[in-house]
């Protein structure tokens, strides 16, 4: 089997952090969610994998790279314009020639990996596989109708949802999926929509094995989704401490210190991950917080929170919480009267202030 990883999207939703980022190298738990999903192919036994990029191709081929650290085979797909998931798989017929292949959304995260699934799809006659789960919002999805434990419709984000079984990001197919992406049109969205081709897969009798998943699965599309995969993956980490922390600070809980960051004087309140060469001088940092490399905490509070790296947070009064932080920033409590607060922020941020 190959392996092909959908990252071609913009992350409007991640504005503005995604202006400069592609979304599927925000980090979680202080790893890019684009690394964690090639982590799970390569778990699954699969060493040829195909990423189609988009606008952001330049920065997922230099952080990504041959795949070589991975053990595995790393090519990349051009799409020149998000066309839709269908469309993606359109355009990498010959890199995917007849082979049965898993497609991975690159901003997705799934509870307990998808080794399990490519066993069994690999092992059954079925033409695709897709995996579901029940969601409280399923107008946002695509969703599934089942009856009698087969697929009998799908319908991509409907207005009124027939069922709440969302279409995860992770889809098995043998190469019959080409006859169905040629044989769709576009959507009122002008996409091929993957929906449509699982339906015509349905439709003209091949075999659409659906699989529901009952454990925890994010699309780390918006903030409040990066914040919530952030609390699950780092719930799951094993603690472990390779940089330095001095004696008047305190680790409580599943806590990792990654190498060369340094803790001094400060309290780390698990689960939470300090990356490499990030210092922690007398502050607190809570529960459910990824501060990613080489940044700088003093005199601050912070929890259930990404920080991403090269930034400081220095002399803040107030305990920052839920927040997003995105490269070189700084906040900082200005020294100089009169007391105001002062920022330089850009499109669609936001900022909550006491």
């Amino acid at each position: 089997m190959k392996g092909l990883i959908l990252s071609g999207g913009k992350g409007t939703r991640l504005y503005p952090l995604t202006y400069t980022c592609a979304k599927q190298l925000v980090p979680v738990a202080n790893k890019p969610v684009l690394f964690r999903v090639i982590e799970s192919i390569k778990e699954a036994g699969i060493k040829d994998i195909g990423i189609v990029v988009g606008d952001t191709a330049a920065e997922i081929k230099e952080a990504v790279g041959d795949g070589s650290r991975w053990g595995v085979a790393i090519a990349y797909i051009q799409q020149e314009a998000p066309l839709g998931l269908a469309h993606a798989v359109k355009i990498s017929r010959d890199y995917l020639g007849d082979e049965r292949f898993v497609m991975f959304l690159g901003d997705n995260v799934i509870q307990g990996g998808i080794s399990n699934l490519i066993r069994q799809f690999e092992s059954s006659e079925s033409n695709s596989q897709i995996v579901l789960t029940r969601v409280a919002h399923p107008q946002q999805y695509g969703v599934a109708v089942l009856k009698n434990g087969s697929i009998v419709r799908l319908v991509e984000k409907p207005r009124d949802p027939p069922s709440d079984l969302a279409l995860v990001g992770v889809y098995m197919f043998d190469s019959n999926v080409f006859e169905a992406v040629n044989g769709i049109r576009p959507s009122w969205r002008n996409e091929l929509e993957i929906t449509d081709a699982i339906q015509y897969l349905v439709d003209h009798g091949y075999k659409v094995h659906p699989y529901v998943h009952t454990g925890w699965w994010i699309d780390t599309g918006a903030p409040g989704d990066m914040l919530d995969a952030n609390r699950l993956v780092l719930d799951e980490l094993e603690p472990s401490v390779e940089g330095y922390v001095d004696r008047d600070s305190k680790l409580i809980g599943k806590v990792t210190i990654q190498q060369g960051a340094e803790v001094l004087a400060s309290i780390i309140r698990g689960p939470a991950i300090i990356g490499e060469q990030t210092r922690i001088v007398n502050s607190y940092v809570g529960p459910f917080t990824s501060i990613y490399h080489h940044v700088l905490v003093e005199r601050s509070e912070i929890e259930h929170s990404i920080v991403l790296e090269y930034s400081r947070i220095v002399d803040i009064p107030q305990r920052i919480e839920s927040s997003l932080i995105g490269r070189n920033v700084e906040i900082a409590r200005s020294p100089l009267l009169p007391k105001a607060y002062k920022m330089t922020l850009g499109d669609h941020s936001k900022v909550g202030v006491l």
